[in-house]
């Protein structure tokens, strides 16, 4: 099978709505072991493990990809293997392990601003509310209209000390 033709049958299987669980986990166990490269397999695999809500089964496929090599086989997965494996992590209770991981998320237009916004659910969940918020807004103000410098602002004061007066 070349490498289009997996790609191809990665795609369909995850576009296929009516697949259970557990069929969904069966093909892409298939298609792990017949990937182009180890790190695609891992990443695809942990990500189904995952769809399925089978976190601490995905965090083993997810270390796997990046151990495999995922960031120099496929940067865009990459990417979306730091979200998707930081969200697992917050899942299984690991918050401050999401937290590193996502603070330092490769920039990438596969992903966008996506590792914002699970980096402000990571530290919601760690009680650092202030913080959360201000990550969120913070990544939200350069799609705004206009208001930047005022976002701006509120969001740093909710982190940023008081000035002394």
């Amino acid at each position: 099978m070349t490498a289009t033709e997996w790609e191809t049958r990665v795609a369909g299987l995850w576009a296929d709505d009516d697949l259970t669980d557990h069929a969904r986990l069966e093909r892409m166990r298939v298609l792990a072991e017949q990937a182009p490269h180890p790190a695609l397999g891992a990443f695809e695999l942990g990500g189904a493990f995952d769809s399925a809500g089978r976190e601490a089964e995905a965090d083993v496929h997810y270390s796997a990809a990046w151990a495999a090599g995922l960031a120099e086989a496929d940067p865009a997965r990459a990417a979306q293997l730091t979200i998707q494996h930081a969200s697992t992590l917050r899942n299984l209770g690991r918050v401050d392990e999401a937290i590193a991981m996502l603070q330092n998320a490769p920039a990438h237009p596969a992903v966008g601003d996506a590792p914002a916004v699970f980096l402000a659910l990571a530290l919601h969940s760690a009680g650092r509310a202030d913080e959360a918020l201000r990550v969120a807004i913070e990544a939200i103000e350069p799609s705004l209209p206009r208001y930047h410098r005022s976002v701006r602002a509120y969001a740093a004061a909710l982190t940023d000390p008081a000035p002394a007066g």
